[in-house]
């Protein structure tokens, strides 16, 4: 619940806070998606960045059917299919029976879409750590315990906004 309670010490209400804090997150979408474009230009896949987020998915949650990757990347299921497309032509993602239910597939990575993952990770990681490479460690840090707060509970306001 939000209120109009005012910190004593800015003058800053929680309203103004969350302004300031949307503003922020808007540049540094802006800010990644630039980056990303600028990366996707250069990479020699030539994926699109849902089929990148897709691959996430298969690697980091396991073999799953396009459904549920349409659920759980808030798009439709026939984007999915075309991004499933592209993955599998390029040989990073392959179709394999479901084992629960035979007549259905599911989707899982390769070898090869692992290894592609992880390269992208690393290269994500590299950048990341350049661009904070001034910063103290204890900042670092509590930037990051702040994202995983945020991005729970983001999450779970979805899910809340999503069940009513």
């Amino acid at each position: 619940m939000v209120v109009e309670a005012c910190d004593p010490g800015t003058g800053a209400t929680e309203l103004d806070v969350a302004d300031r804090l949307g503003a922020q997150l808007i540049r540094l979408m802006r800010a990644v998606g630039r980056t990303k474009s600028q990366i996707a230009k250069h990479g020699p896949d030539g994926l699109e960045r849902l089929a990148y987020a897709v691959l996430f998915c298969l690697v980091h949650d396991g073999p799953q059917r396009t459904g549920k990757l349409a659920d759980t990347l808030h798009t439709e299921a026939s984007t999915i299919s075309r991004q499933t497309r592209s993955l599998v032509a390029h040989g990073l993602v392959e179709r394999r029976a479901d084992p629960v239910d035979g007549r259905a597939c599911v989707l899982a990575p390769t070898a090869e879409g692992e290894r592609v993952f992880e390269e992208n990770r690393r290269n994500r990681n590299r950048w990341l750590a350049e661009v904070m490479a001034d910063w103290p460690e204890d900042e670092r840090a509590t930037l990051t315990d702040l994202l995983e707060l945020l991005v729970s509970g983001i999450e779970q306001s979805t899910i809340t906004a999503d069940s009513n």
